[in-house]
């Protein structure tokens, strides 16, 4: 029995084996932070600037890919008119972009793979 408690050990571990151990983790969050949540939170701040300066006249683009020319504005609803004398009514929150950054992103040539 004596065996046993020879083979566990009594000796104190090495100074610093605490805050070593948790170095790792401390790492892959400050990674995470930079590379994951800044950029997110600095995209998601300028979508609210974006919805927070919108006026009638702009061209905008929906979350469901409805293009069209504000005509109203409340707190939370947007009037939008999608053709001639027809207005949808949508909210605030799903309005994705102007129209013309829309456009700038699908006009923008794209990469062949493999080409090289």
């Amino acid at each position: 029995m004596t065996g046993i408690a020879y083979a566990a050990g009594t000796t104190a571990p090495a100074a610093g084996g605490g805050l070593a151990s948790f170095l790792p983790l401390i790492l892959i969050f400050i990674v995470f932070y930079f590379l994951l949540i800044r950029p997110q939170q600095k995209k998601a701040k300028e979508h609210q600037s974006f919805l927070g300066n919108m006026k009638k006249g702009n061209e905008v683009v929906t979350n469901g890919g409805l293009h069209g020319k504000i005509t109203g504005l409340t707190d939370t609803v947007i009037t939008l008119e999608i053709a001639d004398n027809i207005r949808v009514k949508v909210n605030r929150a799903s309005i994705m972009s102007s129209a013309a950054d829309a456009m700038k992103q699908t006009d923008e040539p794209k990469k062949k793979l493999g080409s090289g």
